[in-house]
Parts: structure tokens; sequence; C-alpha cells
């Protein structure tokens, strides 16, 4: 299997881009729900910059690593109610993130972002900054029964955008993106706009030549994009 960060000799036919961390920066957000959460079972509220580090699998996961697991249940309803209250507010697109998905679009590349956020959550945050239009496929947690990095979901999101793994490359921001790409053998480059530092990066087998410091980079380096 090849390795999923070794950069391209041609370009891709599909791309996926995660969300979070990638192409916006939601992150405030989402620490308002860990606070609101956290704060009304009486539980640490921890810092934003752990929950940062922290998010990336799924927001389970995420509580998983902040509290106790028998609080994990309750935690996640009172998060989820307050995402749904909130979840359109603080969305920021991170530099080039229209440049880069316009770019892909009009090189006639097929075009999808890929999450662990909930797939509805997405697709309104996406048409709330002027992106839906500019992407073939919109998946995310709950529009299937799996997550990121599972094989099954990866192999779904192929089938829908309508490419192979060999035609495709996985844009994202953490391991779990490179992990995702790794399932089907799929090339990976990263940006450290989001949970991950470079050095973390490479330390869980990105390829150095693969990381960037912004989508900007990633574009002109990886796609040949001006």
């Amino acid at each position: 299997m090849d390795n999923p960060s070794t950069p391209q000799t041609s370009r891709p036919r599909g791309v996926f881009f995660d969300l979070d961390g990638t192409l916006i920066d939601h992150f405030h957000t989402l620490y308002r729900c860990y606070e609101y959460a956290l704060g009304t079972l009486g539980l640490p509220v921890p810092s934003l910059e752990t929950i940062r580090r922290s998010v990336g699998g799924s927001m389970e996961v995420t509580l998983g690593k902040l509290i106790p697991e028998a609080h994990i249940p309750r935690a996640a309803a009172l998060w989820r109610a307050k995402f749904d209250e909130i979840h359109l507010e603080g969305v920021e697109p991170l530099p080039g993130a229209e440049w880069i998905v316009r770019a892909a679009r009009a090189a006639g590349l097929r075009t999808g972002v890929f999450t662990n956020k909930l797939g509805h959550h997405s697709r309104g945050i996406l048409r709330a900054i002027g992106l839906a239009d500019d992407l073939d496929l919109v998946l995310g947690a709950g529009d299937t029964p799996y997550r990121k990095p599972q094989r099954e979901f990866v192999q779904i999101a192929l089938e829908r955008l309508g490419t192979t793994a060999d035609e495709s490359i996985m844009i994202g921001d953490s391991p779990y993106d490179l992990d995702t790409a790794r399932a089907v053998g799929m090339r990976c480059a990263l940006v450290t706009t989001g949970t991950h530092t470079a050095g973390e990066l490479r330390a869980a087998g990105a390829d150095p030549a693969m990381i960037h410091p912004d989508l900007h980079a990633l574009g002109r380096a990886v796609f040949g994009f001006a």
C-alpha cells in the first residue's frame, strides 16, 4: 500500500477536505458547548487550548479525554443541545479556504467535505459561508453508522464522490485525517491551522513534504494552483 502522505506525481481527480481546523475555525463555538455541558454538570472546564488539542475523532471521544466515562452520556446530550442552538455562530473560514475549494472545482476536480462534525450541521455551516455550491459532497457524522478514520466510512465517501482511493487525496489538519487516508491507501496533505503542529504531524507519520502552514501553501505545492 502506498504511503498516503507521499507527494503527488499527478493531480488527483477527487479531493476531500476536512472541515474544522482545515476549512473553518469553529473552536470558540465548540468551546462554548464544552463549557456549557461540563459547567452544567459541575465538572471542571478545561481551557480553550486543551479543547483545541483534544478534538478530532468525535465529540464523545473528546469528552472521554476530559471527564470520567460515567458523565459522558449526559455531557454529550447537553453539548448537542447547545451546539444545535449556536452552531452557525462564530464560523470563520480559514485563510485560503474559499480559494482552494473553488480552484479545485475550476480545475475539474470532484470536491467533497469529509468530516466527523454532524453532516446536517456541516451542510448548514457550508451554506452559511457560501461554499455549499462549490462542493459535490458533504459527508459527516450521522450520515452513516461510521466515523473517520473507519475504512467503511472512507469507502462510502469515495463511492459517493465517484472516485477511487488512487485518484483522490485527503486534506486535513490532524492524525485522524492521516489515518483516514491510510485506511484505503489514499494520499494525504495536511495543514497546521488546526489541532496539531508540524512536529506532531511528522510524529504521526506524515511526510514533511506534505505538511503545509496553510491552504494557500498547500494548494500551490500539491495542486499547482496559482
